[in-house]
């Protein structure tokens, strides 16, 4: 009679190879997901500066101009409570370290910009509609407040 041992479970060979797989896969899903922060980033960026535009037309609405001249975002019509726009342009709606937002108001125009997860690239928005992707910053300085 003949005894036939049986284990059970894994040998030392087949665990490393699914280790091997599991950290491929996982490596796969890592690299992926940068690229979804990414884009994640830019579209908060584009929402909130669609948000400011409409914010900006509920100030025009109630005053009749943009406010006066200014290159700040925390002063005129960028600090307004009542239009929601206070909320609109503060860092904390912005991830750290990465607002850069510009706003531009000269009293019968406005632009704001924020640069996007590349960094060398802005979205700008202005009173005329535009709502477009950028290479250079937004002058804060120059009149009448457009997107370049």
């Amino acid at each position: 009679m003949s005894f036939v041992k049986k284990t059970k479970g894994f040998t030392l060979v087949e665990l490393l190879i699914v280790i091997a797989i599991i950290g491929i896969l996982s490596s796969v899903v890592l690299s992926n997901l940068s690229g979804a922060r990414t884009k994640a980033y830019d579209a908060k960026v584009q929402a909130q500066l669609s948000n400011i535009r409409q914010s900006a037309e509920i100030y025009y609405i109630s005053n009749v101009n943009y406010g006066a001249s200014t290159g700040y975002c925390n002063v005129g019509m960028f600090a307004d409570t009542a239009s929601g726009m206070s909320n609109l342009t503060i860092s904390v709606n912005y991830p750290v370290g990465e607002n850069t937002i510009l706003c531009n108001s000269k009293g019968t125009s406005w632009a704001v910009s924020d640069n996007l997860a590349s960094s060398t690239t802005y979205w700008c928005v202005d009173n005329t509609g535009a709502s477009k992707l950028e290479t250079t910053a937004l002058s804060t300085t120059s009149s009448p407040a457009v997107c370049s």
